[in-house]
């Protein structure tokens, strides 16, 4: 299945989530965006976003301050 890469680096609380929302309107259902960011707010804030929108927050991680998010369109 598709993955649309979005990288969010450098920009702090909202930004990254605002640029998911819009972003994510792009990714084919099934599909796959995957986030970076470097904001540590941003776990919580993808969490809630799945959450709330029902799409699902299949993994992330951290690699040397980098948040790596997978998230799979379900709408």
């Amino acid at each position: 299945m598709t993955t649309t890469l979005l990288d969010t680096k450098g920009l702090n609380c909202p930004l990254p989530i605002l640029k998911v929302k819009k972003a994510i309107k792009d990714v084919p259902s099934g599909g796959t965006l995957q986030v970076l960011a470097t904001d540590p707010g941003a776990v919580g804030d993808f969490e809630a976003f799945c959450r709330a929108t029902g799409n699902q927050l299949v993994d992330w991680k951290e690699d040397d301050g980098v948040y790596i998010f997978n998230i799979r369109k379900t709408a």
